[in-house]
């Protein structure tokens, strides 16, 4: 059966369209433009579950939201291909960045979206949340020192679950020069034929 994924602009869900494509699971896009004015996600998403937010699948009848639930979802019904490595700390890794990416990078990530919306108001929170960021980077930078990928040498789900916070890093949040391993790796996942093939199919992105 195809997969429906339900995929905002601009958004995490431009990564599970990436997994699809490494995965080569079928599937259809139903994409939503954010509200120009507050950036928000449609009302209609409601329609598919309560709360809106994408990315969201339906498989077999069922509606799948979180992205790295759709994530270890979907390297389930692909056989375990790009799930955790057979060695133990390649599979510690991989549990650790699958769920890092939105628990530890992407909080401090939104934070600063929101203070940077309050202008003269946020000022005092931004020095601060800006910090929570390069500490997030400076450790990340040193954990890819000796590998190509966050679990290993080869590419694992989570390395897709981690190209959104860290590309949204080098958009707005100081990714840069300095982090020459995390610019290599973006580098690597940039020239995936299967990456390119999912920004075309998941439509404008800022962040690639």
């Amino acid at each position: 059966m195809t997969i429906n994924i339900h995929h905002l602009e601009n958004s995490r869900s431009q990564r599970i369209i990436w997994l699809l494509e490494e995965l080569r699971l079928p599937y259809e896009i139903k994409r939503y433009e954010r509200n120009p004015k507050t950036q928000k996600a449609p009302d209609n998403l409601k329609a598919i579950h309560p709360l809106g937010k994408s990315p969201m699948i339906e498989d077999d009848g069922e509606v799948i939201i979180e992205t790295a639930a759709i994530a270890e979802y979907l390297v389930e019904k692909a056989g375990g291909e790009l799930g955790a490595p057979k060695d133990a700390k390649g599979a510690r890794l991989f549990t650790q960045y699958l769920h890092f990416a939105e628990g530890s990078m992407m909080p401090p990530l939104y934070g600063l979206l929101v203070v940077g919306r309050l202008g003269l108001l946020g000022l005092p929170a931004r020095k601060p949340v800006g910090q929570m960021v390069t500490d997030l980077l400076i450790w990340l930078e040193g954990e890819l020192a000796d590998r190509d990928y966050f679990a290993g040498d080869e590419l694992t789900a989570a390395d897709v679950m981690m190209s959104f916070p860290l590309e949204a890093c080098q958009s707005r949040a100081g990714l840069d020069e300095r982090y020459p391993n995390l610019l290599a790796w973006l580098e690597r996942i940039h020239t995936r034929p299967q990456y390119r093939l999912a920004l075309e199919k998941g439509g404008p992105y800022a962040y690639a």
